[in-house]
């Protein structure tokens, strides 16, 4: 696959470097037919570029015979000298040439699709494999922008290295040889030296504009990152009325943008310019030179007709050298930022000969795990217990204890610093992160949904699941009777992110999605804690019921949720300050207590202001102090 390929360099500024780093996914060692059609789109560009130099000729021939000489070669048959034969020949080869180019372009655009594709496919898989660290501080909307520049910039380098280049150097190559061997060297070297000039201006001027289009790229992935940002919290500008603020930093970033996008199309104005005049000198040289042959009587009209329409042949592709240059260079350009995550290492990766981890009761042990995501601010100091088979264990302590560091620790989305984290005696580092990831199911405190149906998201959790098992699920996490009352039923579009959906529907269907996963083991991290007291308590008997016989570890900041845990461990400072039942740290009178206190008295204080609440709904006059 793709992920095996060499990766391509933004460093690699020549045709020939690119061509050599992209030559394993334009000669696909796993698609024979791929191959095959490279071999087909080289022969037809050979014999396209053979036809395309007899059409001069034959230009040359016509005018010779229009002018009452014969200057083609004798072993044509007498029919097919004349000057109408000739005219319409020319215009065969003509049309047979293009023909050719069309032919090789289809052939080899499924070359460039794949190749395209396997180099998407494989920045995509390399995205998923980076840390959570690295997604947690990515900008969504530079990130599209800078993979959607970097795959069609792929596509631009495979298309013209390939279709482009190479043409162009045996074009190059056999009009030397003809003015050489027809007309001497001195046209050889009027030639070599228009190319030459013409090649170098393109390649500086290229090089200069590469700074502007790197400007115009950053400002375009500022404001594309702004927009996205924006629209993702759409919610909170409205909020505060920020729409002008978000408008104008939007309007500032498109305004950096204008103006170095002006730039880029002003320099190509001069580029396009300065590459005509280069040519235009060249061409004249050469036509005063056979003007004067032909005064002299050394060239025949056709010589001087055949010498222009070779020049006029020879401005195509060295127009395509300067535009496939640019392309290439604005192409590598817009795709270093891509090759830039692509050299992202993964933080988290599975060891060298790592085995599947074999479930068997489903204990967990953190033993002595150390843990920081700053050096310079551990997280967690020695912390050790262990989760039974079947049993539920709660983790709770105030903000910053490192109770969610636990359950990332527990999916691998970091490596303890040191310690070990077991599930049944097998380290989780020893083990693949897939095997690890199918065993344990998660309800994370802030669910977020695909942009798609409830029974796509409830689905996820076994993308296989029948419809009937999707229902059960369903039923199970106490949702099934809400989606039924839905118009379109289990085909309800939830929204970006599940917008659509309450905070304790769109919890349901997370709780849904795990059950129909039917892990052993089960993570709950704060599956709570932004709901309502009621809605808690609806949510809290679906987790009762999907926690039966599971191994579960509770991640916790409502304590109400886990007083019938088997244990609960109160962390503090990344340390365990007490462990014991409810019942228990109750009697020892510590931080679990105080904490418990707090929380009963914010929550009588809801209750209070819920019942001032009803009874001002009833009419119910309420005596108020007066103010003092």
């Amino acid at each position: 696959m793709a992920g095996e390929q060499k990766t391509v360099s933004a460093d690699d500024s020549n045709p020939l470097g690119t061509l050599r780093n992209l030559w394993p996914y334009m000669w696909p060692s796993e698609r024979p037919d791929l191959k095959m059609r490279v071999v087909w789109a080289t022969v037809f560009l050979i014999v396209s570029k053979a036809v395309l130099i007899m059409v001069p000729y034959l230009f040359k021939w016509t005018t010779d015979a229009l002018n009452g000489k014969n200057s083609a070669p004798n072993i044509l048959p007498e029919i097919l000298l004349g000057a109408v034969m000739l005219v319409l020949a020319y215009n065969l080869f003509r049309l047979v040439q293009a023909g050719l180019n069309q032919l090789r372009d289809a052939l080899f655009a499924s070359v460039g699709q794949y190749a395209v594709r396997q180099l998407a496919y494989r920045t995509f898989v390399h995205m998923h494999q980076l840390s959570l660290r690295f997604h947690l501080e990515r900008r969504t909307g530079g990130l599209s922008r800078i993979i959607e520049r970097g795959t069609k910039g792929i596509e631009t380098i495979v298309r013209f290295t390939i279709l482009n280049s190479i043409p162009t150097l045996i074009e190059f190559l056999l009009t030397a040889i003809i003015f050489w061997w027809g007309y001497g060297f001195s046209y050889l070297f009027v030639t070599a030296m228009t190319v030459w000039c013409y090649i170098w201006f393109t390649v500086r001027a290229s090089d200069w504009r590469i700074a502007i289009r790197r400007t115009m790229n950053n400002s375009d992935t500022e404001a594309n990152t702004k927009a996205i940002d924006s629209l993702l919290n759409f919610e909170t500008v409205k909020y505060f009325g920020n729409e002008e603020m978000e408008a104008k930093r939007f309007d500032a970033s498109m305004e950096r943008y204008e103006k170095a996008a002006t730039e880029v199309w002003t320099s190509l104005g001069w580029l396009n310019f300065g590459q005509a005049v280069i040519f235009g000198v060249g061409t004249a040289v050469m036509m005063v030179m056979s003007a004067i042959s032909v005064k002299n009587g050394t060239h025949t009209l056709g010589d001087f007709v055949f010498i222009n329409a070779m020049l006029m042949q020879l401005s195509v592709p060295l127009n395509f050298i300067g535009f496939v240059y640019r392309e290439i260079r604005q192409g590598l350009t817009d795709i270093e930022q891509m090759f830039e995550l692509l050299d992202v290492k993964a933080e988290v990766v599975d060891k060298p000969g790592a085995v599947d981890l074999k479930i068997q009761n489903g204990e967990i042990e953190f033993d002595n795990v150390h843990f920081a995501y700053d050096p310079q601010r551990p997280i967690l100091k020695g912390i050790s217990f262990k989760v039974p088979a079947g049993k539920t264990i709660a983790v709770v302590g105030p903000s910053g204890a490192g109770k969610s560091t636990i359950s990332r620790l527990l999916y691998r989305f970091y490596d303890v610093q040191g310690g070990s984290v077991k599930i049944d005696g097998q380290d989780v580092r020893d083990v693949t992160q897939t095997s690890l990831r199918a065993v344990i199911g998660m309800v994370p405190q802030d669910t977020v949904l695909f942009n798609d149906t409830i029974a796509y998201n409830i689905r996820y959790g076994r993308p296989s699941a029948t419809e009937a098992e999707v229902e059960q699920a369903a039923e199970i996490a106490q949702v099934g009777n809400f989606i039924r009352s839905l118009p379109e039923g289990f085909k309800t579009m939830v929204g970006e992110r599940g917008l659509k959906l309450s905070g304790g529907e769109k919890q349901r269907v997370a709780i849904a999605r795990t059950i129909l996963k039917s892990p052993p083991i089960l993570m709950l991290d704060e599956a709570t804690s932004a709901l309502d007291t009621g809605t808690e308590q609806e949510i809290q008997a679906a987790l009762d019921e999907v926690a039966k016989n599971r191994t579960t570890l509770i991640i916790a900041h409502r304590l109400s949720t886990v007083i019938n845990a088997d244990e609960i461990i109160v962390l503090k400072d990344g340390e365990i300050a007490e462990r014991g039942t409810h019942a228990e740290l109750l009697e020892q009178k510590g931080l679990y207590e105080r904490m418990w206190n707090r929380q009963r008295e914010a929550v009588q204080a809801e209750a209070k202001l819920k019942e001032v609440r009803e009874s001002d709904d009833l009419g119910i006059v309420i005596r108020k102090e007066p103010a003092r």
